[in-house]
């Protein structure tokens, strides 16, 4: 299988260093993000103090009384944050990861966050720069293998 400009450009950047070094920086920066947060919805506590006459406050007050919801989103947090930290699961981390900061950052701009949508467009930065670390390992999700041909039964190779 030919080797695209994509691979080697991965290639080379994983040759270096300090951009490794960056991914395990980012890893734990990122988990840190979703550590407190992860753990006040899993633990059923409101996020926030906001009154419900503030659109922000109505939001999460909303996503409070969801109740089993609530707690759910903060484990699939806290997942995220944990598999972040171990290095064999550091893959599956950044990929769950991304989806769940993602929103969150399409809600703080939506929601018109002060401030917010700043450092969650950060922590989506640093997440797509896990998963284009990791493009290695997740490229079989969407690149064929090469195919090879199947001998017939009278072939003799």
């Amino acid at each position: 299988m030919p080797v695209s400009l994509l691979d080697r450009w991965h290639a080379a950047a994983r040759r270096q260093i300090w951009l490794g070094h960056l991914a395990v920086l980012i890893r734990l920066l990122l988990a840190l993000g979703f550590l407190p947060s992860g753990w006040t919805k899993l633990a059923g506590n409101r996020f926030t103090l906001l009154p419900v006459e503030d659109p922000v406050g109505f939001f999460f007050e909303a996503l409070y009384r969801t109740g089993f919801y609530w707690n759910f989103l903060g484990f699939i947090q806290l997942l995220a944050a944990a598999l972040l930290l171990i290095p064999r699961w550091t893959t599956l981390g950044a990929a769950l990861y991304f989806p769940i900061i993602l929103n969150i950052f399409l809600i703080t701009l939506s929601m018109r966050f002060q401030g917010t949508p700043v450092i969650t467009g950060l922590m989506l930065l640093g997440s797509l720069y896990l998963l284009c670390w990791d493009y290695d390992r997740l490229r079989p999700l969407w690149a064929r293998p090469p195919v090879q041909p199947v001998p017939s039964k009278g072939s003799t190779t």
